[in-house]
């Protein structure tokens, strides 16, 4: 019990480090620029260029768990990001910094996928669903900690130690991670690599002119849509696919991805929206405008903690909805008052929300999926998740410069309002496999 304990602890905090560098430099990036030479057009890159590969690389990333070993996969990609984690801490230069955000961006595509299957080899039963439910929890609290995080860091030190904090935890990641079993799929499936170069390409041509956070490039988004296209036709021919057809065969699977899209739209793009006001419109500090994200930060942590130890397990999907309707209350809470005070508590509305939603998301969307299917399914979502992200951070940004932070609020209720009715259809499916086998209540 205690191995799997640490062994968990290994695979969370892994996930924890992924969000929290992928979100922690937003707040760091003026900083950066103004310490190290280059151009300002760098600034938008120290995020994109971390984003970028991890986005594109997702669903190899899964696929490689699968041929080589979760566990292996999982500790080279551990290895790979406590290295590069210390060479940006260390850059002398953007041109140099945006390279070594771009590896570790690499790195850790290959980390994050392998995480659901090894969570899958360790658990059953109802240890297994509080171990899925832990996922969303920790992502999202990564998530909005890491602006907080990065403020605090680059105010009372320098930018530099907010890569650094990654080396002491990718070694408790290594250390703890000996008690990893190993996990891939049965039989010896092979890596499509035709599926590869078409989901590597379609996947960077849609994320690219996203991640600039400019006017977006139609060409390229069309192009990249195309391509993508095209790999699912390829996938629907190939005898050894990258993505598992199975997947695609109810509407469970394909609704959560839909849902995964909008909410970390919304979400990930009110987290920008939220420092940007606090610095921008009414004159904070860094770490005054990182500060300003606590009351989400701890609402989410309560509520997801309550969610998964005590709602799911006796509402089970109900809990989704539920959660979106008090984020979308928080968020109109946010749209109609001036008070600072009241915008903090709609803050913590809104954390609350998510930490409901997030536990029920993660254990629906992935207690079906088959041992056959971890490595597609953990990259597809995870790939989703990030491009969710990169839309949101476009989407509500550009609205937030463009029609300011009433605007970029209103945009996003719409986005929930989408994203509850995916939670609909997911939990529409009023009995499933879990349900029937494992003494899950789906209702």
């Amino acid at each position: 019990m205690r191995d799997r304990a640490a062994a968990l602890t290994a695979l969370l905090t892994a996930e924890a480090m992924n969000l929290l560098d992928s979100t922690i430099v937003q707040v760091a990036a003026p900083a950066v620029h103004q310490s190290l030479p280059g151009p300002v057009s760098d600034i938008p890159w120290f995020s994109a260029a971390y984003t970028l590969p991890f986005a594109v690389l997702l669903i190899t990333g899964g696929r490689l768990g699968d041929l080589a070993g979760r566990r292996r996969v999982f500790r080279i990609g551990v290895t790979a990001f406590l290295l590069t984690s210390l060479a940006c801490a260390l850059a002398p230069a953007s041109a140099a910094l945006i390279v070594f955000r771009a590896a570790q961006g690499a790195a850790a595509a290959v980390i994050i996928p392998q995480t659901i299957g090894l969570i899958r080899a360790m658990f059953t039963g109802a240890a297994l669903s509080r171990a899925l439910g832990a996922i969303g929890p920790v992502m999202g609290l990564a998530a909005v900690c890491g602006p907080v995080l990065g403020g605090v860091l680059t105010e009372a030190w320098s930018w530099r130690s907010a890569f650094l904090v990654n080396v002491p935890l990718s070694a408790l990641v290594l250390l703890l991670a000996r008690n990893l079993p190993e996990d891939r799929a049965p039989g010896r499936p092979r890596l499509d690599l035709p599926g590869t170069a078409l989901a590597i390409a379609g996947t960077g041509l849609l994320v690219y002119p996203l991640a600039e956070m400019s006017t977006p490039d139609y060409p390229l988004l069309a192009g990249g849509v195309a391509v993508l296209v095209f790999f699912v036709l390829h996938q629907r021919r190939t005898r050894t696919p990258l993505v598992e057809p199975s997947l695609f065969a109810g509407r469970r699977f394909p609704a959560a991805l839909v849902t995964s899209a909008l909410f970390f739209t919304a979400t990930s793009g009110l987290t920008l929206v939220v420092v940007l006001h606090e610095q921008l419109d009414a004159g904070a500090g860094v770490r005054a405008a990182g500060l300003t994200l606590v009351p989400w930060s701890a609402g989410l942590g309560v509520a997801s903690w309550i969610a998964g130890s005590i709602l799911v397990p006796r509402f089970g999907n109900r809990v989704m909805p539920a959660g979106i309707a008090v984020l979308v209350a928080g968020l109109v809470t946010a749209c109609v008052v001036t008070a600072h005070g009241v915008f903090l508590g709609a803050l913590g509305v809104i954390g609350i929300g998510a930490g409901l939603f997030s536990p029920a998301f993660f254990t629906a969307a992935l207690h079906a999926v088959r041992p056959a299917e971890v490595g597609s399914a953990a990259g597809l979502l995870n790939a989703v998740q990030q491009l969710g992200a990169t839309v949101g951070v476009a989407l509500l940004g550009g609205v937030f410069f463009g029609g300011g932070t009433v605007a970029a609020y209103r945009i996003a209720i719409v986005v929930m309002i989408g994203a509850a009715g995916g939670s609909a259809l997911m939990a529409g499916n009023r009995r499933s496999r879990f349900s029937r086998d494992r003494g899950y209540r789906v209702s």
